[in-house]
């Protein structure tokens, strides 16, 4: 009963992770009622977050990378984030997750001092395009050298979070790598990003 551009826009707003046809249409109307200007603006900042913003060659982390003196994206083919150039984090100790906010949370802490790899999702149910998705082979290939002595496996307490860092820790092992779980302080089935800092601090404090 819609028109096909409105039924289009509503298709690709429903492919967004948790979005249904209900609340893509919800958007798409909300986008119908509002100015042209406004439309133009939205859409120009999606264009310049696909130019302008980069993933951490090391931990996949989006970031901007920028030439200071000229205020303009580097042309650095290895684009590394502020925390992974960062002189003085903890190099030897990788703390992984699941996703961009859980590191963000981490982050936010301001207590945790190394460096940080995003898997890129979870194991569902041992699904074979589950494990696809999952940067395991990447990540083995960042904690082989000598220089990684300990690997925090910081995923969500959820079915779907266990699951993941039981199936990691079985990808790396035989590496001979100290690998660590977040502590006691996240009720199960909590997610990292909605925690609050001191929770998560006590969950670093107390990994094991």
């Amino acid at each position: 009963m819609y028109p096909p551009a409105i039924k289009k826009l509503i298709a690709h707003f429903s492919e967004f992770p948790t979005i249904g046809p209900r609340t893509a249409a919800r958007f798409v109307f909300y986008l119908l009622k509002t100015s042209d200007e406004e439309v133009k603006k939205l859409a120009e900042s999606l264009l310049q977050m696909k130019e302008r913003v980069k993933l951490c060659s090391f931990c996949f982390n989006p970031f901007e990378p920028f030439d200071a003196a000229q205020d303009k994206p580097s042309k650095h083919q290895e684009w590394l984030c502020e925390i992974c150039r960062n002189p003085g984090r903890e190099k030897r100790v990788i703390c992984v997750v699941e996703k961009e906010s859980d590191l963000a949370a981490l982050e936010n802490t301001k207590q945790y001092k190394g460096r940080y790899f995003i898997l890129g999702g979870t194991v569902q149910k041992l699904k074979q395009e589950d494990l696809e998705m999952l940067r395991t082979k990447e990540l083995a290939e960042r904690v082989k050298g000598p220089e990684i002595i300990e690997i925090i496996l910081a995923t969500n307490s959820t079915p779907e979070g266990e699951n993941t860092a039981l199936y990691v820790e079985r990808k790396l092992e035989g590496l001979g790598k100290k690998i660590t779980r977040l502590g006691r302080g996240l009720p199960i089935g909590g997610e990292l990003e909605y925690a609050d800092p001191e929770t998560l601090k006590s969950s670093l404090d107390n990994r094991k």
